[in-house]
């Protein structure tokens, strides 16, 4: 059984930095809070817990005082800021450089929005960190939608600037910008409202998304190793799935099913931005050691 392993897939910038910026604390200090999980993957947070980090949530964050404490690349709202000040916390920021230039151009359109009397919408999912991070922005004011149903909250009568959550599909957001246009020309006889379509879409996650098309095409079956949590994880495992029926989803190598391989010829081992290479390499050798005690 000829086995590969995508050399496109693995961690993003932003979660490497993260993890590195992580490792580095961890070899000097020995413990380090993080808040919220640093990366969507389980196996990859056991490994770091075992070196020191303790993941920890808000409630738990307002409780903290004089401790180190890091901020994960999908960013956090200024009030998280704000909190880390007032207990004394020595706050590294690992937020995603891009993610932070998204922060800062959404704040600033909630700005002029607020002058002109209009929206900001935001496309992601209400409960994903980096979504909450940008609405944060905000004051909380920006209108967040997932799915075209929920543009009915956007008056069209109204100027809009909208933004998409970085990890996002790319179509899917074309989808909502074209809706949104829709509705917004429909509401006025003659002229239009102003608006303004931010493409703010991650192109190392924009790009990943043909890159990984071929590479399934290619198999004959795929494995797709991701964390059941990761948004980014789900968006390339359906792309997977799309061009290849035989498509399978794992979070480790314990998952694998020798089943899957009967009568193939190959197989390719791919995962999400979130996911680490040696849990690939460790989904790739298990797939060998089925396929090969069938040999």
């Amino acid at each position: 059984m000829d086995v590969t392993i995508d050399p496109s897939s693995g961690f993003c910038f932003g979660v490497r930095r993260a993890i590195e910026q992580a490792e580095d604390l961890l070899d000097r200090e020995g413990k380090l809070f993080c808040l919220g999980d640093l990366v969507h993957n389980k196996s990859e947070m056991e490994r770091l817990e075992r070196r020191g980090l303790t993941s920890i949530d808000h409630s738990a964050m307002k409780k903290l005082r004089e401790a180190p404490l890091l901020f994960r690349a999908h960013g956090e709202p200024p009030s998280s800021y704000e909190l880390a000040g007032k207990n004394s916390i020595t706050l590294t920021d690992a937020t995603c450089p891009i993610v932070k230039k998204l922060q800062e151009r959404v704040r600033k359109a909630w700005m002029e929005m607020k002058e002109s009397g209009g929206q900001v919408v935001i496309f992601g999912n209400p409960v994903h960190p980096e979504t909450i991070g940008l609405r944060g922005q905000t004051g909380g004011e920006a209108i967040v939608v997932s799915a075209a149903g929920d543009l009915d909250a956007v008056d069209p009568s109204l100027p809009v600037a909208l933004f998409s959550q970085t990890t996002k599909n790319p179509v899917e957001y074309k989808q909502i910008a074209g809706e949104l246009r829709k509705r917004m020309k429909q509401h006025l006889a003659s002229g239009e409202v102003p608006r303004k379509v931010y493409n703010t879409i991650c192109g190392q996650i924009s790009g990943r998304t043909p890159r990984i098309r071929e590479f399934a095409a290619s198999h004959d079956v795929i494995v797709f190793v991701g964390g059941s949590q990761s948004s980014n994880a789900k968006v390339l495992f359906g792309q997977c799935r799309e061009v290849n029926p035989g498509s399978w989803f794992v979070t480790g190598a314990g998952e694998v099913a020798g089943e899957w391989f009967e009568g193939a010829g190959s197989a390719g081992v791919c995962g999400a931005t979130s996911t680490p290479r040696w849990l690939m390499e460790e989904v790739a050798e298990k797939i060998r050691q089925l396929t090969n005690s069938r040999a």
